[in-house]
């Protein structure tokens, strides 16, 4: 998706709810706009936040790392989102917990760290718009707790795919069974063999790289 305009621009058509016109200024003096292909890291574990991601199009996944290296996702933030992660790490000036990874072609405003807890007092939308990403992210984990601790693989599966699906807006997926697998800290012959038995249930149909959810 091509993306046209100045910043400010950009963020009143694709963020209405940054409404006071003196926070849109602000925003496009000290925004940075950043592009990022697919499979980019944005942010990466134990690297210090230096600005907060406003997302204009595309959408990022977010992963948590155990301490042998295995990743686990989180969540998805999409257009018109933040990630409330990195607000925090941008507000104590500490190190990421979390990896943030383009998951299509993804453009972004960068908020450079030292204004956030500025403008929290001065704007009452961009408090709510914090406030509302905590909420949105806090239900997310929330799903992704559920879904490990008591759905079966196959819900989990399920459950993932509704997500990428919800977040791109759209019912075909473009990914391999080896990220799926990445994804779910699962075994790429287990998703492999679940998308079959989804299939043939006809929760879904199976394409080179492509999963269409019906």
């Amino acid at each position: 998706m091509h993306i046209e305009g100045t910043i400010k621009d950009l963020i009143q058509k694709y963020h209405p709810q940054l409404a006071e016109r003196e926070l849109q200024d602000e925003i496009a003096d000290v925004g940075k706009l950043i592009t990022a292909k697919e499979g980019d890291v944005l942010m990466d574990i134990g690297s210090y936040v230096k600005y907060m991601p406003i997302i204009i199009s595309g959408s990022i996944k977010v992963f948590r790392e155990d301490e042998e290296g295995r990743e686990i996702f989180l969540y998805y933030i999409s257009k018109g989102d933040s990630c409330p992660m990195s607000f925090t790490c941008c507000m104590m000036y500490k190190k990421s917990e979390i990896r943030t990874v383009a998951d299509e072609d993804t453009t972004i405003v960068g908020i450079p760290n030292r204004y956030m807890d500025d403008w929290l007092r001065k704007y009452q939308s961009w408090k709510n718009f914090i406030m509302i990403s905590y909420e949105n992210r806090l239900k997310e984990l929330l799903n992704t707790i559920d879904s490990i601790a008591f759905q079966k693989m196959d819900q989990r599966l399920l459950t993932y795919l509704s997500s990428q699906a919800a977040t791109k807006d759209s019912k075909m997926i473009n990914t391999t069974h080896q990220q799926i697998a990445n994804d779910l800290n699962a075994s790429r012959e287990t998703i492999s063999r679940l998308l079959k038995q989804l299939e043939r249930d006809g929760e879904l149909e199976l394409g080179r790289n492509k999963i269409k959810l019906l």
